[in-house]
């Protein structure tokens, strides 16, 4: 009677801890292990029960779950494919590997996974007391190794030789998982941690459930090769009546392989005389910096700190140069190393990554001679940009400018990249800086708060700005959506009629500023005209802006938007500089700009997607 009593607690223990679902938070990059020998879903309340084992399973949402002790349709699981019932209830992938047969069917070990395996073989391993087996399953980044070693010394060391020896014709990371019959203190672990690395805790025991004294279940990885497992954490899990182990778990991060830690070529941002933005984005958490100089060989490093840290462990990668020379040519390469755990007093890396050299030009304060390239209104019409690209191939230019709409609506940052990466890499924008201006479609989306994490701010403060090259100054303005900010698509999120009016004050000081003032030339670049044939109904722009815009000297409007090419001449919507708007995301109204100027002589070329010029000016 008080045994039953203590099995009928433990049991409502045990249903209790399910209930209260065993979840543990798994950190992004990683992958979950657990290893449970499951005395065929017998529970020591003699109760056999394979929902009872996929529950717990389940609580805890593993990738891979090696399990040992499993029965194959025998007379003793009355012809029930144990495995297999408990795949089905985890809804999970099965591989099961017999080691003997037994009372008419098979008895051994299986996998449970998520994804489907690419290849699965078995390998036989010494038993004098029964026959056992190395169940060897390979999938996209590693291999799981599955065993349950023999109760004899002698036969538990020849197969740690024999599993070594397995791993050394494997090309990937290999995790081995399983119930090794022996303890951490034993001759055998001795042997295996030469080359394997133990990542569970050895000193919380697994075994027997209820009252567990000794630990014989292991979860390890394969070092021999340099890999990295790095453990973000383990556990053995509060489970003492399903079976006569408890499970253990692990949740591993996995070194990325070296050609797969860069996302993104670096980008520059944000040019001038003396400083220059380098990004990048890797597909793992880094710590990253930039090695640069006016020398290959004599090379220095510059990294981003703010408030005495370093920004590291991240994926988008920002690193400003400064106190560089006006006029100067620099070298430089982006380096990359993976973070595979980040701890307050313990961190682990993979590779270090380091791209090809490039190079750049500071601009020169007396500069009198560039080319610019403007782009509108791609909409991620890659195929359009191309064709675009190819009749400019011949040019030499010096910045690149996209001039709103280039990124379609910015739901996620995996698009927000994929588009600037095209944009940037077809522009060689790791040699040639690149500005990108906001249009009414950068300004949606889900991730379009967040595109700035990703470009570099004119004048690093806002969207908005003006700048110099040489004697020639840029002022760029932001102009928001082009519907108003109650409009029941913004759900009253929006307020870009403050965004403008604090536009107004930057104008009045640009156009007083010094370097506005003391210009040769001088170019203005929005995304939604504020002169154009036919004005939008609602315009805040041009009643906002045009009272100074009218009354100050440009050499060239920029606008875009429309989706269709326009030229409006001095005077001819009251404009006081001569206004172009750019075409729209299709081959038959696409369109590139190019600014050049020489000396103090500047013009303007338009050209469509055949390569054909739709105007020209003396400016």
């Amino acid at each position: 009677m008080k045994t039953l009593l203590v099995y009928a607690l433990l049991f409502f223990s045990s249903s209790f801890l399910l209930a209260q679902k065993q979840h543990y938070k798994q950190e992004e990059n990683t992958h979950r292990i657990i290893t449970y020998n499951i005395r065929n879903a017998k529970g020591l309340d003699n109760k056999t029960d394979y929902k009872r084992i996929a529950d717990i399973i389940e609580s805890t949402d593993p990738d891979i779950v090696s399990l040992q002790e499993l029965d194959s349709v025998t007379t003793r699981s009355n012809a029930v494919d144990v495995l297999k019932e408990i795949a089905d209830i985890t809804r999970m992938h099965y591989t099961y590997a017999p080691s003997i047969s037994f009372q008419g069917g098979k008895y051994g070990i299986g996998l449970l996974s998520k994804k489907r395996p690419i290849s699965s073989r078995h390998i036989p391993l010494p038993g004098k007391e029964e026959a056992r087996i190395l169940s060897i399953v390979e999938f996209e980044n590693y291999f799981i190794f599955n065993t349950h070693l023999s109760l004899k010394e002698d036969d538990r060391l020849k197969s740690i030789e024999i599993i070594s020896k397995q791993a050394e014709l494997c090309n990937k990371p290999i995790i081995l998982t399983g119930d090794l019959n022996c303890e951490p203190n034993s001759e055998e672990i001795k042997i295996l941690s030469q080359k394997w690395k133990i990542i569970n805790n050895q000193k919380v025991p697994t075994f027997p459930a209820d009252k567990p004294n000794i630990t014989i279940d292991y979860i390890a990885g394969y070092m021999a090769k340099g890999e990295v497992y790095s453990v973000h954490q383990n556990h053995v899990l509060n489970e003492p009546v399903a079976s006569d182990h408890r499970p253990i778990l692990a949740d591993i991060r996995l070194k990325a392989p070296a050609e797969k830690v860069m996302k993104t070529m670096p980008y520059l941002q944000n040019p001038s005389t003396d400083e220059m933005t380098v990004m990048w984005s890797t597909n793992v958490p880094c710590r990253s910096w930039v090695e640069y100089g006016t020398d290959t060989l004599n090379m220095k490093r510059a990294r981003s700190f703010v408030e005495g840290e370093m920004m590291a462990n991240n994926t988008i990668n920002r690193i400003k140069l400064e106190n560089l020379q006006p006029d100067t040519q620099y070298y430089y390469r982006v380096v990359s190393q993976e973070i595979t755990l980040f701890q307050p007093y313990h961190k682990e890396f993979g590779d270090t990554i380091k791209s090809p050299t490039y190079s750049f030009k500071t601009w020169g304060n007396q500069q009198k001679d560039f080319t610019a390239v403007i782009f509108n209104d791609i909409h991620d019409n890659y195929k359009l940009f191309d064709k675009l690209c190819d009749q400019i191939k011949n040019i030499d230019y010096d910045i690149v400018f996209f001039n709103g709409d280039c990124i379609a609506d910015v739901q996620s940052e995996e698009n927000a990249v994929r588009s600037i990466s095209h944009y940037t890499q077809k522009m060689n924008g790791s040699n040639i800086p690149t500005i990108f201006i906001r249009g009414n479609h950068e300004t949606r989306g889900a991730y379009s708060m967040y595109l700035w994490n990703l470009l570099g701010k004119v004048g690093a403060e806002h969207s908005y700005g003006g700048f110099n090259i040489g004697d020639t100054r840029f002022t760029l303005l932001d102009c928001g959506e082009d519907k108003p900010d109650n409009h029941r698509e913004y759900s009253d999120m929006n307020d870009f009629t403050q965004y403008r009016l604090d536009q107004v004050e930057f104008l009045k000081k640009e156009i007083n500023s010094r370097e506005f003032k003391k210009a040769n030339k001088r170019v203005l670049i929005h995304h939604i005209p504020i002169y154009c044939k036919d004005l939008e109904d609602y315009h805040p722009c041009k009643d906002l802006w045009e009272p100074i815009l009218s009354k100050t000297k440009f050499n060239i409007s920029l606008n875009a938007h429309h989706h269709r090419f326009e030229y409006i001449p001095v005077g001819k919507l009251g404009n006081n500089y001569p206004v172009v708007i750019g075409g729209g995301s299709n081959e038959k109204s696409g369109t590139v700009s190019i600014i050049e100027k020489k000396g103090d002589k500047m013009t303007f070329n338009i050209l469509n997607v055949n390569g054909e010029s739709l105007l020209k000016l003396d400016l």
